[in-house]
């Protein structure tokens, strides 16, 4: 199975093979990290168990 990928939205395998999943590569994988750890993406409020629900 093929999606795009979160950063880089170039094709990426979400098979067990690719371990950088859902990314397309470490690079883009790596990029994602440093946003959050730059708190550059931030969860807006506190998870609340509902939220693990489908509606």
């Amino acid at each position: 199975m093929k999606k795009d990928c979160p950063q880089c939205k170039k094709q990426a395998d979400l098979s067990p093979t690719n371990p950088f999943r859902p990314f397309c590569s470490e690079k883009c994988k790596l990029i994602d990290f440093g946003t959050w750890a730059n708190e550059e993406k931030l969860i807006s409020r506190p998870i609340d168990s509902e939220d693990f629900y489908e509606d």
